[in-house]
């Protein structure tokens, strides 16, 4: 008679019951989705949703301001004139791209949420009619 490995925790366990324990990926991949579950119902504020677009926003603005101050100081300034001749246009157009980036992606953002919401809906039906 084989008697089976203790594990490391000193539990014994049979190999039926280590695959159990290990075949429920099914259930861990569905919570460990980056998509919220449509089971889920908790309400999230519009800062929770919007946050990183608002973010990525402002971040571009700034950087877009900061290029428009870079390239009138080449107007002015002439000692480093080539220096701010290459880097102002060139934080003129990150800013720009970031700016317009995050602009984008807010109704990308609220076309997901009437999705979400139409989904749940769909699925308390479903629910409401099929477990009866």
């Amino acid at each position: 008679m084989e008697i089976p490995p203790k594990s490391p925790d000193g539990s014994e366990k049979s190999p039926q019951s280590q695959e159990l324990i290990t075949s429920n990926t099914a259930s861990t991949l569905c919570m460990s989705s980056r998509s919220e579950s449509v089971w889920t119902s908790t309400s999230r504020s519009k800062w929770d949703i919007y946050h990183k677009p608002v973010i990525v926003v402002s971040v571009g603005a700034a950087v877009f301001l900061f290029g428009m101050v870079i390239t009138s100081l080449s107007c002015f300034l002439t000692k480093n004139q080539k220096v701010y001749k290459m880097c102002g246009p060139a934080f003129l157009s990150l800013g720009l791209m970031l700016l317009v980036c995050g602009l984008v992606w807010i109704p990308i953002i609220r076309k997901k949420q009437k999705q979400r919401q139409k989904s749940q809906f769909l699925q308390s039906l479903k629910s409401f009619f099929f477990n009866r």
